[in-house]
């Protein structure tokens, strides 16, 4: 078996993967990038936003249950990401704000993949269709990986850092049970099939540890019984407005503070009867939020008429009086449920569960009713790192030689959410970094040794 040598092995090519080689090829690394899909990029492809919290505070306050380090990591390096993004040539606007508490820039992430995929394409590191069979491991240092490469030839690659970027495990229906929830392999896949967990399977196999099992995941309420035809709909189908509408299980109540943040909300609903919940918008809702910009910049679509379009379940009711007449197949008591929204409109923003942050009434006819169902993106749960994207074992001490980064890390999250693509930037980044501090210094003591002899 014929092998070959790199400073760095990165196995994954979304966006911590190729953040990870173009930025170790930027600081002089040679590179190779192991890629299982015949195209790069992943799921970065269909975002268009890095956001995370603007502030320790903030961070601390919509997280806290994250790990400490990663928190700090992730708010501390986000503004040299976004310099790094415009470093490469890529459009990067100005920061907006995202959700009720983030801040964030729109860039355009294909241009971005392209740009990343140029330079490691030139330097000839760059191999798709091949697989990653197992890390290669030598008195506890990882020290490259055994791939089998698209022409089928099998290869050892030597490398001082291995970074793994493979993107999560929610491509794999038995992982996703085992980790998230036991109905959690049902959602929908809102994300690209190809990351099925071999990136946590290759680091526990070499004593990595794992974060916290039942974290959570991220993603967002669609319509139920919509199915996506292309990756297009991951963002024109989630519902993004149920954080100003009042969400409904199968017993007829609520369940969760809504203001919250829909990608709560998608948590939640995971957990109630079927998976399933009915989601009831007002006149002014439809008008400011179901067909507006959920983001600044971002395209407005009208996610009511879109259901509609594709036979999703949804309905107009001129009147509150009018949701008695739901179809009875669907499960719900319409008229319990308008009972329930004349009560929360009384009380306010104490209605239980408690509103926290801005609230208005839904009492402006007609309603909009659309039933939702969880959508998976990907998990929390992965592999453990510190702030430099290095593996801890389950000691907590660093694996020699192995990295991790972007959805395959996990701890950063638990049951809370600040962006994707910026973790997959910042750590894919600091991973990078330390990979090269590491080579530089294991350099400078060859060179110290010798110069004693």
């Amino acid at each position: 078996m014929r092998g070959i040598d790199s400073d760095v092995l990165v196995v994954g090519a979304g966006m911590a993967g190729l953040t990870a080689a173009t930025r170790s090829l930027d600081l002089g690394s040679s590179v190779i990038v192991i890629e299982k899909a015949e195209a790069v990029g992943g799921s970065a492809q269909f975002a268009g936003y890095a956001w995370t919290a603007p502030s320790h505070e903030v961070m601390d306050a919509v997280n806290p249950n994250g790990d400490i380090s990663l928190r700090r990591a992730l708010v501390d390096g986000f503004t040299s990401g976004i310099a790094w993004i415009r470093s490469l040539g890529v459009d990067c606007a100005d920061a907006v704000p995202v959700l009720r508490y983030g801040r964030g820039h729109q860039f355009d992430t294909n241009q971005y993949i392209d740009e990343c995929r140029r330079r490691i394409r030139a330097d000839g590191g760059l191999h798709t269709g091949a697989e990653t069979l197992e890390l290669l491991s030598e008195d506890g240092v990882v020290v490259g990986a055994r791939v089998r490469l698209q022409d089928g030839t099998e290869r050892e690659i030597r490398a001082r850092a291995t970074i793994l970027a493979t993107g999560g495990f929610q491509g794999n229906r038995e992982m996703v049970n085992m980790h998230i929830h036991p109905a959690a392999a049902e959602m929908p896949l809102r994300s690209n099939p190809t990351s099925n967990g071999g990136g946590l399977r290759l680091a526990e196999a070499v004593g990595a540890a794992a974060g916290t099992d039942r974290s959570g995941f991220y993603g967002h309420l669609i319509p139920t019984g919509v199915n996506f035809r292309d990756p297009g709909d991951f963002v024109a189908l989630s519902l993004y407005y149920s954080e100003h509408a009042l969400l409904f299980n199968l017993e007829n109540r609520r369940f969760v503070d809504e203001t919250l943040g829909d990608h709560l909300t998608t948590m939640a609903l995971l957990d109630q009867t079927e998976s399933r919940g009915l989601l009831v918008a007002d006149a002014r809702v439809y008008r400011e939020w179901i067909t507006g910009s959920y983001v600044q910049g971002a395209v407005a679509i009208d996610k009511f008429d879109l259901t509609q379009r594709r036979g999703g379940r949804c309905g107009l009711a001129e009147s509150l009086e009018e949701l008695a007449y739901l179809p009875e197949d669907w499960g719900y008591d319409g008229a319990a449920i308008a009972e329930q929204i004349r009560a929360i409109n009384s009380v306010g923003a104490d209605a239980q569960p408690p509103r926290r942050h801005d609230y208005a009434p839904l009492a402006q006819g007609p309603f909009y009713v659309i039933e939702a169902c969880p959508a998976l993106t990907f998990p929390f749960h992965g592999i453990r790192i510190d702030a430099h994207g290095r593996v801890l074992s389950h000691a907590g001490a660093a694996i020699p030689g192995l990295f991790a980064a972007g959805s395959d890390a996990g701890g950063l999250y638990d049951h809370a959410y600040a962006g994707g693509i910026a973790p997959a930037l910042v750590f894919g980044l600091a991973a990078a970094d330390q990979a090269a501090n590491d080579r530089l210094s294991l350099a400078e003591g060859n060179r110290t040794s010798r110069s004693s002899i």
